[in-house]
C-alpha cells in the first residue's frame, strides 16, 4: 500500500487572537500540535515541536520507536528553550503524530489531540487524551456526557516540554486500502461531536474539501480554540518518491479556510390557532385575590429554596486545575454551561497538575464537596513535595 491523497489545515477559530497550533503533513509523516502557555509562548512550544518532525531522527529504528525519538527530541528542545527563556517558561504543547511503513501506521502521542481511523463507514478514536477529564472518566467519576461540559475540561496532565522526559504512548495500527486517518488539535473535537465529523470527512468528495469543511463546522459551533486537521488516506500500490522521509525539512504550506457563510434561515411553518377552552368566570375579585396569593407564595419559595442553595454553595468547595494547569480550590459546584459557571476561585497553587501521578490525580480531583479548609489541606502534602 502507499499514501494516497493528504492535507492539512489550521484555524485560528473564533475566540483566539493567535494561533498556537503546528501541523506537519509530509508523507508518510504527519503531526499536529497544539501549544499552551502564556503570550506567544504555546505559539513557540508547538512550532518547535513541529520543526523536529521536520528534522526527522532514528532512520535505524521501527516506525514506534522513531515516533518516540523525534517527541523525545521535540521535548529536549522545548524544555531547552523553557528553561533558559524566562519570557517563555513553562511552555508545553500536545502532539500526535503518525508514520505510514509497510502496510502500518505507527501512532505516537503526548496530550489531548487525537488520532482517529475511518473505516468502512465508522470513525475509531485511536488515541487516549491525556487530560483532566478523561482520567475522570476513565476511573467512573464522570460520564462522557458530564465531561463534555465539565471546567476543567481543556486542563491535559502530559504535555512536551514541562519535564525533562516526558511518558510518550505509541502503538501500531493494521492499514488497509481506503481506510483515512484523522489527526486533530481539540479545537475540533470541543465543537464537533464524532457522528459530525465521520459524516463530513464521508459525504465530503475529497480530503481538501473535508477538512475545509471540518474547520467550518467548528467555527460555525463557535470556533472558541484553534483548529487543526491533518488527513491523510490509504491506497492500494506501491510506495513511491513521496512515501520516503527525504526532504521534511520543507514546511508543509497552510491552506486558507474558505469564507463562512451564513446557513439561510428556515422558513416558519404557521400553527394552527387553538380553540378557546371553555372556561368558568369566577366572581368578581375573588379568582384575582387567589392568583395574587399563589403567586407570592410560589416567589416566597423559590426565595427559600434559592438562599438554601446559595447557603449550601458558600459552604461547598473543590480541588480541580485551572486553564493554566495549576491546582486550584473551587467555591461552588463543578458545572458550567449557558455561559453560566457555578464555581469561583479561592485559591491558585503554585503545583501544577503535570506533576501528580495519575493516581494522585485520581485521589486529588475526586471532586468532593468539602469545606475550603479541607480542600487545601488536600493539596498541602502534594505542594510540599513539589517543592526543589
Amino acid at each position: 500500500m502507499k499514501v494516497g491523497r493528504s492535507t492539512g489545515l489550521t484555524d485560528p477559530g473564533r475566540v483566539r487572537r493567535r494561533n498556537e497550533d503546528a501541523f506537519v503533513c509530509s508523507p508518510p509523516l504527519f503531526a499536529v500540535a497544539d501549544g499552551m502557555g502564556g503570550a506567544q509562548a504555546g505559539e513557540i512550544a508547538s512550532r518547535i515541536a513541529a520543526g523536529a518532525f521536520r528534522e526527522p531522527s532514528g532512520s535505524g529504528l521501527d516506525p514506534q520507536a522513531r515516533l518516540r525519538s523525534i517527541i523525545q527530541e521535540a521535548n529536549r528542545r522545548i524544555y531547552a528553550r523553557a528553561t533558559g527563556d524566562p519570557t517563555v517558561s513553562g511552555m508545553g504543547t500536545t502532539v500526535t503524530a503518525a508514520l505510514f511503513a509497510g502496510n502500518d501506521v505507527a501512532v505516537g502521542h503526548v496530550g489531548d489531540s487525537r488520532a482517529y481511523r475511518i473505516r468502512d463507514g465508522d470513525l475509531e478514536q485511536l488515541t487516549h487524551d491525556h487530560s483532566l477529564v478523561a482520567d475522570l472518566v476513565r476511573s467512573g467519576r464522570l460520564t462522557p456526557e458530564e465531561a463534555e461540559i465539565h471546567p476543567q475540561r481543556s486542563v491535559i496532565t502530559r504535555a512536551l516540554g514541562t519535564d525533562a522526559a516526558v511518558s510518550v504512548d505509541s502503538f501500531i495500527v493494521e492499514g488497509r486500502p481506503n481506510d483515512v486517518f484523522l489527526l486533530c488539535s481539540d479545537g475540533l473535537t470541543t465543537m464537533l461531536d464524532d457522528a459530525a465529523v465521520l459524516e463530513v470527512v464521508s459525504t465530503a468528495p475529497d480530503l481538501e474539501t473535508a477538512a475545509r469543511a471540518l474547520v467550518q463546522q467548528a467555527n460555525r459551533k463557535g470556533g472558541e480554540d484553534n483548529i487543526t486537521v491533518v488527513l491523510f488516506s490509504l491506497d492500494e500500490g506501491e510506495p513511491g518518491e513521496e512515501d520516503t522521509l527525504s526532504g521534511l525539512e520543507v514546511p508543509p504550506a497552510v491552506i486558507a479556510p474558505a469564507p463562512l457563510r451564513a446557513a439561510p434561515p428556515a422558513a416558519a411553518t404557521p400553527r394552527p390557532r387553538p380553540r378557546p377552552a371553555a372556561t368558568r368566570t369566577p366572581p368578581p375579585g375573588r379568582g384575582v385575590s387567589r392568583a395574587l396569593l399563589l403567586v407570592v407564595v410560589v416567589l416566597v419559595l423559590f426565595a427559600g429554596i434559592a438562599a438554601l442553595a446559595l447557603w449550601g454553595l458558600s459552604r461547598a468547595h473543590f480541588v480541580g486545575a485551572g486553564e493554566d494547569g495549576r491546582v486550584t480550590v473551587y467555591q461552588g459546584v463543578p458545572w458550567e454551561g449557558l455561559g453560566v459557571k457555578l464555581y469561583r476561585e479561592v485559591y491558585v497553587s503554585a503545583l501544577l497538575a503535570l506533576q501528580l501521578s495519575p493516581e494522585e490525580r485520581q485521589e486529588l480531583f475526586d471532586h468532593e464537596l468539602v469545606g475550603e479548609g479541607e480542600a487545601r489541606a488536600r493539596i498541602a502534602p502534594y505542594e510540599e513535595q513539589a517543592r526543589p
